[in-house]
């Protein structure tokens, strides 16, 4: 009897290359039916023109539930997506997966206190409020740092542009006002490697992902694989199409290993991560970070941010249904993670929705895919305690609204309105020149028909100063008589 109850779990469990056991999604309670609206909204977003594919991983109580390639890496359709293989630029999950678990081993370590100011590890950043910034301020976007620097246009080189991210300023007192900021990353990645005295890539390899066997994810990746990476922008300010290399400028100007983007990985290797995170920092027996670390790294720590961490309550692209303990991060490119430590799941989106969206509204796209998927998860979850939460009746992709209404049309509009005010300016002005052009008129018509009155009555006056001097006409009786007298 035990062997074949054996038998039967081993049949249900098969090991995915590089990812997580997979299982069937009865076996961990959720609905296989309700799992299948991810395809559904995926490929909505594929045919809309979001992006040319995207690879998805559902994973719960240590498994891979739902995994699954959608579309092509790029729009050629040659090479169709697996969530196994296909290997995506993970723009801003980098600041979660890379950076902050980074900052999460040294504290492990002591190497790195949370309210210790930046600058006992980076003595450059110091002077002012630099000063007052701490590595809680950085890892909860609270230093005051401003969103970005245009690095790649101010740095010649690598150095160049470290050095110009440790001189940026500081806009409020640190602790006073939130800005996400991909600068506070990039200087919590310097702290990483100021106190680990290693390279930011050579210390994660070593640390987290060689251990992990998450054999595809890498900074910079090794140009042998670009052939099953995503490609990403096609006119970028580099001047040629990007594969294999991180599309962000900023992190590219830093010589592609940077805190804020970089880090390339598959939708198989992040789950393994992930379920590290939800097993407390331990997979598979080999321990990356105390249970105590990632339970203090996750919570909400200032406002709706954990540190280094987003949650739900920041409302980016976790649905509506995850519990208020699920933390995640997206990132630019078109790529999600979030955990539901609640329900014991995750959810991993990857996709290129930059290389040349044929929708004309891709970051609508995205949003709304991402917010289905997690919501689709969810709701396929058949033993919460709270009972089955209701199917909507269509979703977000379903309805698809804006994802191809003209770019140009908000434009289009203020462009319209500013014509309409200018015309409307315009007939102002002009029936103010007309109303000024019919006094004026006005004027000189009462003026010349003064100065002809005045001209007609001097005229009649004349005539008859000239008839009252001029001498009276003698009749001829007149004439006559006075000769004869």
């Amino acid at each position: 009897m035990f062997l074949l109850a054996a038998l039967v779990i081993a049949a249900a469990d098969v090991t995915a290359t590089g990812g997580l056991p997979e299982r069937e999604p009865a076996a961990v309670g959720m609905s296989s039916a309700r799992l299948s609206t991810i395809d559904r909204v995926v490929r909505r977003g594929v045919d809309a023109g979001g992006y040319p594919g995207a690879a998805v991983v559902v994973g719960r109580k240590g498994f891979s539930v739902w995994s699954r390639g959608f579309g092509s890496l790029d729009w050629t359709g040659r090479t169709r997506v697996t969530s196994q293989e296909s290997i995506y630029d993970l723009a801003s999950l980098t600041k979660v997966v890379a950076t902050t678990t980074a900052i999460m081993v040294l504290y492990d370590e002591g190497k790195v206190a949370l309210d210790a100011p930046v600058s006992r590890y980076l003595p450059e950043f110091s002077g002012g409020w630099r000063d007052q910034v701490t590595v809680h301020h950085l890892l909860t976007h609270r230093a005051g740092l401003p969103a970005g620097r245009e690095l790649w246009r101010i740095a010649a080189t690598p150095a160049e542009a470290r050095a110009a991210v440790l001189a940026s300023p500081i806009q409020c007192a640190p602790g006073s006002c939130y800005q996400y900021s991909d600068l506070g990353a990039d200087l919590l990645g310097f702290v990483a490697e100021a106190t680990s005295g290693q390279p930011l890539d050579v210390f994660l390899e070593r640390h987290v992902f060689a251990k992990l066997g998450m054999t595809d994810t890498h900074f910079r990746p090794d140009p042998l694989s670009t052939v099953r990476t995503a490609p990403t922008e096609l006119a970028p300010p580099r001047g040629y199409p990007l594969r294999g290399e991180v599309h962000d400028e900023n992190a590219y100007a830093l010589g592609g290993v940077a805190g804020h983007a970089g880090l390339f990985s598959t939708a198989d290797d992040l789950s393994v991560f992930a379920q590290m995170l939800l097993d407390g920092g331990v997979y598979n027996g080999v321990r990356i970070v105390s249970d105590s670390t990632v339970a203090l790294f996750t919570k909400r720590a200032a406002g709706h941010r954990a540190l280094g961490w987003d949650t739900c309550d920041g409302g980016v692209g976790c649905g509506q249904y995850m519990s208020e303990r699920a933390f995640g991060h997206t990132g630019f490119t078109g790529t999600s993670l979030w955990i539901d430590p609640d329900r014991q799941m995750f959810v991993i989106l990857l996709t290129n929705r930059v290389h040349a969206a044929r929708a004309r509204r891709p970051s609508k796209v995205i949003a709304d895919v991402r917010n289905d998927l997690a919501d689709a998860a969810v709701l396929a979850v058949m033993d919460d305690p709270n009972g089955v939460l209701a199917m909507p009746v269509s979703f977000r992709a379903d309805v698809a609204e804006d994802w191809n209404r003209p770019l140009r049309s908000s434009r289009a509009n203020r462009a319209a309105a500013r014509r309409r005010a200018a015309a409307a300016a315009a007939a102002k002005r002009a029936a103010s020149r007309k109303a000024v052009t019919s006094k004026t008129t006005a004027k000189k018509t009462t003026a010349k028909k003064s100065t002809a009155k005045k001209a007609t009555a001097k005229k009649t006056t004349a005539k008859k100063t000239t008839a009252k001097k001029a001498p009276a006409k003698k009749s001829p009786a007149q004439k006559s008589g006075k000769r004869s007298r």
